[in-house]
């Protein structure tokens, strides 16, 4: 959307084009889909009333997600608990046994992950997550972070720096059989990398 239709936009024309990056956002900041259903809620509320006043300072892309950002920073301040991602498998769509072994892996890895970007500090974490996840712009991560560009950037920076140190401490990776890269959490057992 251009400025002037930025302007102009109604709140379904906002929620049917930024809707899903921003339930996005809000699933890969809290790492719960029902929470983050709840907090995308919260947003669009949000969004609504919002809409009416927005003066087009910003785009509407990053005046919205810095609403998104200032829900869930509520959320966490409210006390919030982390959530992890409890994936189950769902009996009707019950895979067969490699699959589901497969499906398996797959969500002990994510969790795995998960858990690592859910210790990084909010702050730290939003940068990460808006910038190599959803694929922001430095600038408009300061905008829906309400920093300079200077700090958003060492954000980022940091971020991927403390993200990369926790994997490494925390994370078992390797190769299966099939060459593909696969990680497991490290146990006390495990011998020093």
């Amino acid at each position: 959307m251009n400025e002037r239709a930025s302007r102009d936009a109604s709140f379904e024309d906002v929620i049917e084009d930024l809707g899903p990056t921003l339930r996005s956002y809000l699933e890969r900041m809290v790492g719960d889909p029902m929470l983050a259903d709840d907090l995308f809620q919260e947003t669009s509320i949000k969004i609504a009333e919002g809409l009416p006043g927005f003066e087009g300072r910003s785009t509407l892309k990053t005046w919205a997600f810095r609403i998104a950002h200032r829900v869930c920073l509520d959320h966490f301040r409210k006390g919030g608990s982390k959530q992890t991602f409890l994936e189950f498998l769902e009996e009707e769509h019950a895979a067969s046994e490699p699959e589901q072994d497969e499906a398996i892996v797959i969500d002990e890895m994510n969790e795995c992950i998960r858990d690592v970007i859910d210790s990084l500090p909010p702050d730290y974490r939003t940068a990460l997550v808006l910038h190599d996840l959803e694929g922001l712009t430095a600038a408009d991560v300061a905008r829906v972070s309400e920093c300079s560009l200077a700090t958003a950037k060492i954000r980022i920076h940091r971020a991927r720096k403390r993200l990369r140190a926790a994997l490494q401490d925390q994370c078992r990776f390797y190769h299966d059989r099939d060459q593909v890269l696969r990680c497991d959490r490290k146990t006390p057992d495990d011998p020093p990398a």
